[in-house]
């Protein structure tokens, strides 16, 4: 291989192993400024978006350790999405982009945790809460028992009181 196309799997390589996740997407159709703009929002959650040759992104994966991706991900022009902390969210920005742009943006697949994802997978991530929402609700669902044991304990004083103050009016 020769050394400016091993620089170019280095570089694909180091994106890869800062993240979690890759989302591949057709770019075909969209223009420069429509570009911009995607790189724009996703940069609101910390992610960046790369136009790759799909040769050296199939090397840059196989050298990463991802399982390999379906071939039609390899297929036409591809725009690669990585970073962040939220893939979730990201994917939602993905999804509003394509549909803000009449799905000029088609999803073609994707990893999660070096494991493959379908277009389809991806379209159900983007659906789930955002990750401060799941903690959110998560944090919810540990409290409740405490809060539960606590108005049981607080019945017993409680009762009394009640039975104290019925008495004193009566």
């Amino acid at each position: 291989m020769r050394a400016e196309k091993q620089f170019l799997v280095k570089e694909i390589s180091d994106y890869l192993s800062g993240t979690d996740y890759i989302y591949l997407a057709d770019f075909t159709g969209i223009t420069v400024g429509g570009i911009s703009s995607l790189r724009k929002d996703l940069r609101g959650g910390g992610a960046e978006c790369h136009i790759v040759k799909n040769r050296i992104l199939k090397v840059a994966l196989r050298e990463s350790g991802y399982a390999d991706l379906d071939g039609k991900c390899f297929v036409g022009h591809t725009a690669m999405i990585t970073g962040g902390r939220d893939p979730s969210g990201v994917a939602k920005v993905l999804f509003k982009f394509a549909k803000d742009n009449n799905a000029k943006l088609p999803i073609k697949g994707g990893a999660l945790a070096k494991n493959p994802l379908s277009a389809d997978e991806i379209k159900t991530l983007s659906e789930l809460p955002s990750l401060e929402i799941l903690r959110a609700q998560l944090l919810a669902l540990f409290e409740a028992p405490a809060q539960r044991c606590l108005t049981v304990f607080n019945a017993v004083p409680q009762g009394v009181v009640n039975v104290l103050q019925a008495k004193a009016r009566g």
